[in-house]
């Protein structure tokens, strides 16, 4: 936007500075014909019988001088078709710059004068081509920079509203996000302690405890802990990024235990597999929200391989430009190529019910806040989604 704000500005400066050049022309010009006319003038009314014909050629002769000071190209031709004279041919052309030119370049450049203007022709002396002067040729683009200035400053005031009005939204979507994040701290508080009284009660009953109630504490201790990630997150939002290291081995071991819990393992089957090298793969980010791009990107796999099993992978690697990939495939039914260029807009959704935020947030996560890129990578079956991380 600053790009264009300054190209306008340099165009708007350049046709003031324009049409002051095109003012002094034109009074250049009313200053020709001012010579012009008195010349003509003085020969008329000069009824002297001293050597009027020469005074007269004279006259005629500075005329001819003062039109060739215009800078008008001009061809005289005989009634024959002889070239007779020309003058400012480098206007029209501008290689022909010396006084060695061929007939032959004069002639190909009569044609391009006569589409410029209708040639005058004398009948028995000759005819008269000539073109458009500089001024002329210059006028005739002023309309188009003009317009696609107006253009331009139109685009730029729109831009300018859109990028107001969505300002506007991400700072009340922001704001209800940590609002919420704010709102779910009283009741989360409240189910850990009940949590930690049924923790108690287990580890009093000891050998004696259900093995039901044993998992169902355990199962609603990790559910706690991630809703307690899901309002941290809530309030990162809107707040700069963090550039902390964050180990995305780690990261998406963490994503293959918790969705491997809750996944099909009988009908439909649905397996999560990880690819990653034994030692950490570091980069700068914020863990939060890296997390959060993970979780979006596995969920989004989940819900293809719904009602048909399948397999999911988990990919962490360095790539040779020194960026890290993950990628997140599953060899579900994959993206239909109609709908690759929309998966990525807010408010779009392939599901009956889905919000069509989840691709969104993510590339911006990964896009705006990490300086990295989210794409949908080529494959052969499936989808796989590559963040590039630096």
């Amino acid at each position: 936007m600053l790009l264009v704000a300054l190209g306008v500005t340099a165009m708007l400066g350049w046709y003031v500075m324009y049409t002051q050049s095109v003012v002094q022309e034109l009074r250049r010009e009313a200053e020709r014909q001012g010579r012009i006319y008195a010349q003509t003038y003085r020969a008329v009314l000069d009824t002297s019988t001293t050597d009027r014909e020469g005074r007269l050629l004279a006259a005629l002769f500075s005329i001819i001088v003062e039109e060739q000071s215009a800078g008008i190209p001009m061809i005289v031709t005989g009634s024959d078709g002889g070239i007779q004279g020309y003058t400012n041919l480098s206007v029209a052309r501008s290689k022909l710059r010396n006084n060695n030119i061929s007939d032959a370049d004069i002639r190909a450049l009569m044609p391009v004068l006569a589409r410029q203007n209708t040639p005058i022709e004398e009948p028995g002396v000759g005819r008269l081509y000539y073109g458009d002067s500089k001024l002329v040729r210059g006028l005739r683009y002023v309309p188009l920079l003009q317009a696609f200035a107006i253009m331009a400053i139109v685009g730029v005031g729109l831009y300018a509203l859109l990028i107001r009005a969505r300002a506007e939204r991400e700072h009340v979507w922001a704001g209800m996000a940590r609002e919420s994040a704010h709102q779910l701290g009283t009741p989360l508080s409240s189910i850990s302690g009940w949590i930690a009284l049924l923790d108690d009660e287990v580890e009093d009953q000891g050998t004696r405890a259900d093995p039901m109630l044993k998992s169902a504490v355990n199962n609603m201790k990790a559910d706690l802990e991630r809703l307690e990630r899901v309002a941290h997150r809530f309030e990162r939002i809107g707040r700069p990024p963090r550039r902390e290291p964050v180990d995305v081995v780690a990261l998406v071991e963490r994503m293959a235990k918790y969705f491997r819990a809750r996944v099909p393992t009988r009908a439909h089957t649905v397996t999560i597999d990880v690819k990653a090298p034994a030692e950490p793969l570091t980069v700068k980010g914020d863990a939060v929200l890296l997390e959060w791009v993970i979780e979006a990107l596995t969920k989004n796999a989940v819900d293809a391989l719904a009602g048909r099993g399948g397999r999911i992978e988990l990919c962490a690697e360095s790539l040779a430009d020194g960026t890290t990939r993950v990628r997140v495939a599953d060899d579900g039914p994959g993206v239909p190529r109609e709908l690759r260029r929309r998966i990525f807009d807010a408010g779009y959704s392939t599901k009956e019910r889905g919000w069509g935020i989840g691709l969104s947030l993510a590339r911006r996560i990964v896009e705006e806040n990490h300086g990295g890129k989210l794409v949908l990578a080529p494959t052969e079956r499936g989808a796989a989604f590559d963040v590039i991380l630096r």
